[in-house]
Order: structure tokens, then C-alpha cells, then sequence
């Protein structure tokens, strides 16, 4: 018998809601609660006749504290499910603390207007001390590890795929492949086609802020950054082909070169078509990527806000797009004084997630592993409290639960490495 609470009803979420409502013996009731009460009361109608969960809706503003402990109080969850911005990350910590139960996200903590004096000192702050400049990063978070042993909670951070399963992986390398691993590639590789010119496979705020900032990579113990989508390479991707990937900076690199200090190289890519790149490129030239206020009109609009309001919903994205997702990591280390090379990754279908729950598989790909991590969490297999990264619990059982539940692996012991 499990309550868990879901903020957001996107197209991560609704996945995540999907796949809560096929295991109503661990999730026996569930609430939606968004801004947009419709969205959830939607969902709730197409699941009512599909499930024995007992789903509830409400509507919040994810940034109102009071408004948050309080809905809290009314459902008693035992895990609170953020699946909507990361900007709120640590709003509804805070309320997940007042309240008394275990919290779960997807994606590291930034803040929605990266021009705030505060945070701005902060974070140049931190640019000088670890030498990357994204402006996602999981110190702020890490900053509640105490406050969240100290009532016997758990704060799973960034349990989507990447980051998430990525980390998962490298724990399951470590536990059975490797005595010691010294280098890692992250390759995430969406081969489908939506066809529209230009949309965002997730939300076009994160997504274009993440793709359009300068990327890095970590080497020998230090932060080594680069231009923005200037380092590329082709790879060929089972299930998907050859393709174009760039390296990038990513939050799980951070975690891993902090949990996983024997590794001497990590490094992130994801591969991105022309029409993608030219788009992004154009639209970051003319100042729609800014996340500063402008006057328009005498009505102050958010240029990204208003260009996320332009684009398509991610979430509906799924009828239309084809094609499969592979994503993975690539290591190289030793083994019993042998040098060995392992790859362990995971190709999905867009079309048969559509089928199985109406939304494409990158949406598929995020809301699997969320619902697994808080399975995890509810049914007593991951204990430790605090604020965690997946990689630091027993990647076995999850790992087993995303083969059951619609992330498979597929291993290799003889992968082409990238350059």
C-alpha cells in the first residue's frame, strides 16, 4: 500500500503515470497535481477504466510553498514524484522536509532566470572552483544531505534515463565487468523523426538551455570546457544507424566523477540533425533563448517562455514520430589485469511506446526510470537516506525492474570506441 504524489502532467509524466497505474499493488494511489487541472482530470479519465490505482487530481503551483505542504497534508503521500521543472527542484524539497516524506527527480537543479543577483554570485562562484559553466548543476542539492538524514528520507536526484539509468550503468559495470574502469562515453542517440522542422523531444526550455551552453568534459581530475557543440563525431547506433553526435555538458558526469574518482576520462554526446543545429543556432543569434525579462508591448514575456509557447508540446509528439532511441554507455578498463571494453545500452522504439502509452519514446525513456527509482524506494530495495545519485544504490534491482518494465539491455564486449 503506497501514496505517491506526481507534480506535473507533461509527457514525462504522464509515462510515469502510465507505468505507476500497470503496478497498482506497489502504487495503490496515485495524485496528479498541476498547474493545469484539465491535463490531469484528462489522464485521470482515459486510466479510470485500465487500473485498480486510485488516482486523485489536484491542481498547484509547484513554486507556492504553503500550497505544496498543505496538498501534502491533505494526501499523505510517502513519495512525492517532481516531474515537472527542475527550476521548483528545491521549492518542493523543502515541502517534501516539512512535511515528512521521500522526494524523487529527474533532472538537476537551475534556476529559471539565471540573471538573479544571488544566484548569479553563486554560481560564477562555482564556475572558478570546478571549471564548467552549465547552469544545471547538483551542488545545491547536495546541500540537503543532511537535512534529509536527519528525518530518515530519501531525495533521489535525477532518475530519468540520462541522468538516471546512465549511472545505473556504470554501478552494474563496476559490480560485475570491471576491477577498474578508466574511461566512460555517455551516447544518447534519438533516431526518430517527428517532421516538423524544428521541435524539442522534451521541454524546450530545458532542452535548448542545456544544448545551447558550453560543453565539457572531465579528464584526470579536472573540468575541461569547450565551445558549444564544437566537438563532433559520427558513431554507428544498432537499431539506428550512423549519426551525428556532439559532446555536451550533463549533470550525471559531475556525480560520477564524484562517486566514481578511478574513472580518468567521462564524457556526454548526443547526436543532433542539421535542420536542429541551424534552428538552435539561429534562434540562440536573435535572443529567443534568453531566459532575462523583456518589455514587449508594455508586457513582460520570458523570450524562451514565449518560443516554448510557439513550438510543439513534446507530448504530443508521440502519433507521429518513428524510428527507435539508443542510449548507453561505453567503458574501458580492466578486468582481472586484462584490458576490457563493455558497452551496455538500451534501444526503444517510438511506435511501440505510443502504443503501450501514448507518448514517443524520449518521454518513454525519462518516466520508465522514475517509476522504477520510486519502486525502488517503496518496496524497501534502496534504504540509504539522504540526497543520492543512482549509481550509489544496488543498480540490480533496478536494473532487473527496467528489463521487466520496458527498458531492456543489450551488452557488447567488443564495441567500437569513440575517437
Amino acid at each position: 500500500m503506497s501514496r505517491v504524489l506526481i507534480i506535473g502532467c507533461g509527457g514525462v509524466a504522464q509515462v510515469a503515470i502510465h507505468k505507476c497505474c500497470q503496478h497498482s499493488d506497489v502504487f495503490t494511489d496515485l495524485c496528479i497535481a498541476s498547474r493545469t487541472l484539465s491535463k490531469c482530470d484528462k489522464l485521470k479519465e482515459e486510466l479510470k477504466n485500465k487500473t485498480k490505482t486510485i488516482i486523485t487530481t489536484k491542481q498547484i503551483d509547484a513554486n507556492d510553498f504553503n500550497a505544496l505542504v498543505e496538498l501534502f497534508k491533505e494526501f499523505k503521500p510517502e513519495i512525492v514524484m517532481n516531474l515537472g521543472m527542475p527550476y521548483q527542484n528545491l521549492i518542493i524539497m523543502d515541502a517534501c522536509l516539512e512535511y515528512g516524506c521521500h522526494y524523487l527527480d529527474t533532472a538537476a537543479y537551475e534556476p529559471e532566470n539565471v540573471d538573479e543577483p544571488n544566484w548569479r554570485k553563486k554560481y560564477e562562484q562555482r564556475v572558478k572552483e570546478k571549471g564548467f559553466t552549465a547552469y544545471f548543476d547538483y551542488s545545491y542539492q547536495w546541500e540537503y544531505m543532511d537535512k534529509f538524514k536527519q528525518k530518515g528520507l530519501i531525495a533521489l536526484l535525477g532518475c530519468g534515463f540520462d541522468p538516471g539509468v546512465t549511472q545505473a550503468y556504470v554501478a552494474y559495470a563496476k559490480k560485475h565487468e570491471f576491477d577498474t574502469i578508466e574511461t566512460l562515453d555517455i551516447l544518447d542517440c534519438n533516431g526518430g523523426d517527428h517532421g516538423y522542422p524544428f521541435a524539442t523531444n522534451f521541454n524546450p526550455e530545458i532542452n535548448l538551455r542545456e544544448v545551447s551552453s558550453a560543453a565539457a568534459y572531465y579528464e584526470n581530475g579536472k573540468w575541461i570546457s569547450v565551445p558549444a557543440m564544437s566537438i563532433k563525431e559520427e558513431y554507428n547506433f544498432d537499431g539506428v544507424g550512423k549519426k551525428d553526435m556532439y559532446l555536451l555538458h550533463h549533470e550525471e558526469i559531475e556525480s560520477i566523477a564524484k562517486n566514481y574518482p578511478e574513472i580518468k576520462r567521462i564524457r556526454f554526446y548526443m547526436t543532433f540533425g542539421e535542420s536542429y543545429i541551424r534552428h538552435m543556432n539561429c534562434l540562440e543569434d536573435v535572443g529567443m533563448l534568453s531566459t532575462k525579462p523583456i518589455n514587449y508591448n508594455g508586457v513582460e514575456i520570458v523570450p524562451i517562455q514565449f518560443l516554448k509557447a510557439l513550438l510543439p508540446d513534446p507530448s504530443t509528439l508521440g502519433k507521429r514520430t518513428i524510428g527507435k532511441t539508443n542510449i548507453g554507455c561505453i567503458f574501458e578498463g580492466y578486468k582481472d589485469g586484462k584490458k576490457k571494453r563493455y558497452y551496455i545500452y538500451n534501444m526503444c522504439d517510438h511506435q511501440e511506446s505510443y502504443k503501450e502509452v501514448g507518448s514517443q519514446a524520449v518521454s518513454y525513456t525519462t518516466g520508465v526510470p522514475a517509476m522504477c527509482g520510486a519502486m525502488m524506494i517503496l518496496k524497501g530495495y534502496w534504504t540509504e537516506s539522504g540526497t543520492h545519485t543512482v549509481e550509489e544504490y544496488d543498480p540490480d534491482p533496478f536494473i532487473d525492474a527496467l528489463n521487466k518494465y520496458g527498458l531492456p539491455i543489450t551488452e557488447s564486449y567488443d564495441p567500437i570506441m569513440v575517437k
